[in-house]
């Protein structure tokens, strides 16, 4: 892993070395271009910040952006890049010792926030938007501020947005004279007069592991007016909840392809580009590998739309993927929000969107050069999620892997033709032990 730590100390060295031939030739040591080197010689400290980031296109984006920023604040930015995995160790350990560094990083909303928030360790940044009037808060997406709050408190702020749409193949619903499912009831209708194992093609594709169906099994209990939980309450097992399940689990029974107790989002969607499926529901991020390369036989043929309304309309989650969170122990938290605010700013957002990463500024998306690297039904898509979504795409707690396997296991009880509601009974129950042994601690 090459960070900037490793290019700062080889500069370093390039600067003592010659540092040594100048005095050689007789200027005392001293670099008349050298913007740490005072007049009389002295050496000027430049101050540094410590950032921790995933590999994600928004880290991406903001590397590439950071000259920028160290030379109009004077601030030096030792960046290190993680996998998603590593960061999450990295963090836990580091922050948990009481470490001041890093003072910035990123963090993954729903998976760590409200464990990060309980242990103290992420600094609350309401007063900092607050007395920030042209920072511009509002012009985040609602329901992006949602993912990051935690008991109330802004813990983080959005870096980059996922929602949950509808992958189609244009082909086969105008061949079957058929429109757009802009319903779940469409969708069904559609998948079942789309589904045809014995030509290759099934009506419909959707994960079906039991901890990462969770996400997308999320959207259809929001259409039909349920959830996961109500506060401390676990809502699981409620008439709108069971509606929502048994849809999903209808679709993929029913219509789906062999062997999706396997299928993560990789396998779904890499079904649904080569063309074996008809319909496709999962994440927003995904779509250019979702719709397949500019060579694949069906790359022209994928359309792009809303996830379709339910009996309480169409409510797919709008989440915020990746945020930007401060060190609560950092020493340096000025120059933390220095960063903070210009890594999520206004020019950079843009900015960065044009490099690919879907950004939380409503502004952004309804700028033409904003939204110029994105397919038009994409972003009708996603700005219509974004101003209806639901801010969370998964059970909220600490132990949110737990929950996930908890729900995930009604799904794969329906797929085993077992009934929805009775495991939906037996699960609430055990999610609600989980819930009050998180508040009892």
């Amino acid at each position: 892993m090459m960070t900037r730590r490793f290019r700062s100390a080889a500069r370093s060295v390039g600067a003592i070395l010659l540092a040594a031939a100048l005095t050689g030739c007789g200027t005392n040591g001293r670099s008349d271009t050298d913007p740490n080197v005072g007049k009389d010689g002295e050496t000027f400290v430049r101050p540094s910040l410590t950032v921790y980031m995933g590999n994600s296109p928004a880290a991406n984006a903001i590397r590439s952006l950071l000259p920028e920023f160290e030379a109009s604040t004077g601030l030096k930015v030792d960046l290190t890049s993680f996998t998603n995995e590593q960061l999450s160790q990295k963090l836990s350990v580091t922050l948990a010792a009481g470490s001041k560094s890093p003072d910035v990083f990123m963090i993954r909303p729903l998976e760590e926030l409200n464990r990060f928030h309980r242990s103290g360790w992420l600094q609350p940044l309401d007063d900092r938007v607050a007395s920030d009037a042209d920072y511009d808060f509002a012009d985040f997406s609602e329901s992006a501020v949602e993912t990051v709050k935690a008991e109330g408190t802004l813990s983080a702020i959005p870096l980059s947005t996922e929602q949950q749409i509808l992958y189609y193949r244009k082909d086969l619903l105008a061949k079957a004279g058929l429109s757009v499912p802009r319903t779940l009831d469409e969708l069904e209708t559609a998948a079942r007069a789309l589904h045809d194992p014995g030509g290759g093609v099934y009506g419909y594709v959707a994960r079906g592991q039991r901890n990462a169906l969770v996400t997308q099994l999320s959207s259809f209990l929001y259409s039909e007016g349920g959830g996961f939980q109500q506060g401390g309450r676990a809502t699981i097992n409620t008439p709108e909840s069971v509606r929502g399940m048994k849809r999903y689990v209808s679709l993929l029974k029913q219509y789906g392809p062999p062997g999706v107790f396997n299928m993560g989002w990789q396998q779904a969607a890499g079904l649904f580009a080569q063309g074996k499926a008809a319909l496709y529901t999962d994440a927003s991020a995904i779509y250019t590998i979702a719709i397949g390369s500019d060579r694949s036989s069906i790359a022209d043929r994928v359309g792009l739309a809303m996830f379709p309304a339910g009996s309480a309309g169409a409510k797919p989650y709008n989440i915020t993927a990746w945020a930007l969170a401060m060190n609560a122990g950092s020493t340096n938290k000025d120059d933390a929000w220095t960063f903070i605010r210009w890594a999520t700013s206004k020019d950079v957002v843009m900015r960065s969107q044009m490099l690919g990463n879907p950004g939380a500024r409503r502004s952004v998306w309804d700028d033409p050069q904003g939204v110029s690297g994105f397919p038009q039904d994409y972003i009708d898509a996603v700005t219509e999620s974004m101003r209806v979504g639901v801010g969370h795409d998964r059970p909220q707690l600490i132990n949110v892997g737990e929950a996930r396997d908890i729900v995930g296991e009604v799904v794969v009880r329906g797929l085993l033709d077992e009934d929805v509601g009775e495991a939906a009974d037996k699960a609430n129950q055990e999610f609600q032990a989980l819930l009050d042994r998180e508040k009892s601690r």
